[in-house]
């Protein structure tokens, strides 16, 4: 690798390898008779913050799944995300209630889940680790929104939290200073997670708030 920041890539792919065996992604074994592996190929992509700098180097290994058969290697698969009007009409509750307003980021959020075929995958050059995804999200007290399944809600006598997923990012959204810590508490004993404080930038909208008047405005970038 010859880019200028090849030190930061390659301590990316190190991450990256090491969350896969501490989330037990995957085995070493020997492929059936019969069975041709599928190759794999590193991602490369900078997270960038609100004022456009470079936050975070990620790299994430995938299996080139372009040579597997729809209906043979694979069934349907997708990633659920909230809807951007889910998004929306929260951070507005959250402006007039005076809500806290957090964000949290999953690290290697694709590794937390299960993948019901098995799928045999050649090493990725220079690394020797292999495995199947075997962690599953548990439920804490969250109800699932009827109409958008990536918005949930926890009710406790007079405090309410509501908890958004769009893919690794996690927006929390609450009236209860104790039940947002103790919510982050329990999200950082599930996964590896990353408390990125008050919203201010998620989903490429930058979050302004004037919490004084209830005022919050957003502006795409």
């Amino acid at each position: 690798m010859s880019d200028i920041d090849s030190e930061k890539w390659i301590e990316a792919m190190k991450s990256e390898m090491d969350s896969m065996s501490s989330n037990k992604v995957w085995t070493l074994v020997d492929p059936p008779m019969g069975v041709k592996p599928v190759g794999c190929k590193w991602v490369y992509k900078h997270k960038l913050g609100a004022d456009g700098e470079v936050t975070t180097f990620k790299a994430r290994l995938v299996a080139k799944g372009y040579t597997q058969r729809p209906g043979v290697d694979f069934e349907e698969t997708y990633s659920p995300v909230a809807m951007a009007k889910s998004i929306r009409i929260m951070l507005a509750i959250a402006a007039w209630y005076d809500y806290e307003i957090w964000q949290m980021d999953v690290k290697t959020a694709f590794l937390n889940g299960f993948v019901e075929e098995e799928i045999y995958m050649d090493q990725p050059e220079g690394f020797t680790s292999v495995g199947e995804e075997q962690k599953v999200i548990r439920g804490y007290d969250f109800i699932k929104n009827d109409f958008d399944p990536c918005v949930y809600k926890k009710v406790s006598g007079s405090s309410v939290a509501f908890l958004m997923l769009y893919v690794d990012d996690i927006l929390l959204i609450e009236n209860d200073v104790k039940m947002l810590g103790d919510t982050k508490a329990w999200l950082s004993t599930q996964f590896s997670m990353k408390d990125l404080g008050e919203a201010s930038y998620i989903l490429g909208i930058k979050i302004i708030r004037d919490r004084s008047k209830r005022m919050l405005g957003m502006i795409q970038t």
